[in-house]
């Protein structure tokens, strides 16, 4: 039996403005991150591909950082105050699309159209298509040295206290050369407004990053290069609002946190499997997906 419409997007309208302005409490937050997560099958299915395992490991800092921890008004998106989020891993962005959806930023009607003709969602985040996003992306690596001109032009203002910088990466993108040279820079010039997250889920798009081209020890690495460095349990809500939060509020050094994934996570086939990487789910698929987040869903809920 195939997916109607009405069971392909779900019953559950996407938050709107008013339920993002609301402090969600932590159950709140975890259930809204598993509806993220729904939504986010929804649209890959419907897209025929993309990546499913980034996506899904990253539901739950979204979902923080949306609804708990960024400055920002969906109002007005380019109001001069907001925090800036930088994706550099931009293959992952139907995490960022959906999350954005339930904040208010993008009409749920787009929910189907990842990658079509025509869509604002693109394969990749372009701020030409949404207003909201602060920049675009394709090529690996480059992220970093974007947020390091924002960090540095808001310092230049004397506006470094005024809002901050996140800039999400892949490990897998550790491996690029710009990304170091970066890292280099924010030490430098002691960028303390920017916050650098690294996806830690051990993958990439043809096998584990250790055996492709090994990343460890990459705590003492960005310790050596001159940073503050934290590890976060990145499926642990109260721990990921706290990391962020103490983030922010470290004054000597520009910070970045591991953040250790699991790719695919809330789905026990997708989970851990590098091969999800670039692969989206097809509907049978799809509907174990759904299914298993479903449970999830009604475990959050009754959770004590």
């Amino acid at each position: 039996m195939s997916l109607g419409r009405n069971e392909f997007v779900g019953k559950r309208e996407i938050g709107t403005i008013a339920d993002m302005r609301k402090e969600l409490s932590i159950k709140e937050l975890e259930k809204k991150a598993n509806e993220i997560r729904q939504d986010i099958i929804r649209m890959l299915l419907a897209a025929g591909s993309g990546h499913s395992g980034g996506p899904l490991g990253m539901a739950d800092i979204f979902t923080a950082l949306y609804f708990r921890v960024l400055k920002h008004d969906p109002k007005r998106p380019k109001w001069p105050e907001r925090d800036r989020l930088i994706l550099s891993n931009g293959h992952i962005v139907p995490v960022r699309y959906v999350t954005m959806m339930h904040a208010g930023y993008i009409d749920k009607k787009h929910l189907l159209t990842l990658r079509k003709i025509g869509s604002i969602l693109e394969g990749h985040p372009s701020m030409r298509k949404i207003p909201a996003l602060e920049t675009s992306s394709g090529p690996l690596g480059e992220g970093l040295s974007q947020a390091c001109g924002f960090a540095m032009s808001a310092k230049l203002d004397g506006k470094q206290n005024n809002y901050h910088i996140w800039c999400l990466m892949s490990d897998g993108e550790q491996q690029e050369g710009m990304t170091w040279e970066a890292a280099m820079f924010a030490a430098k010039y002691r960028l303390t407004n920017l916050t650098a997250i690294i996806d830690r889920n051990n993958i990439q798009i043809d096998g584990n990053t250790e055996d492709i081209m090994p990343l460890d020890p990459l705590r003492e690495k960005y310790e050596a290069f001159g940073w503050h460095v934290i590890d976060m349990n990145a499926h642990d809500m109260e721990e990921i609002i706290s990391t962020l939060e103490e983030a922010k509020a470290i004054a000597e050094k520009p910070v970045c946190i591991i953040a250790h994934t699991i790719p695919g996570k809330g789905v026990s086939f997708m989970e851990h499997d590098y091969k999800w990487h670039g692969v989206t789910p097809n509907e049978e698929q799809a509907k174990e997906a759904l299914r298993q987040l479903h449970i999830l869903e009604g475990k959050i809920e009754h959770r004590e």
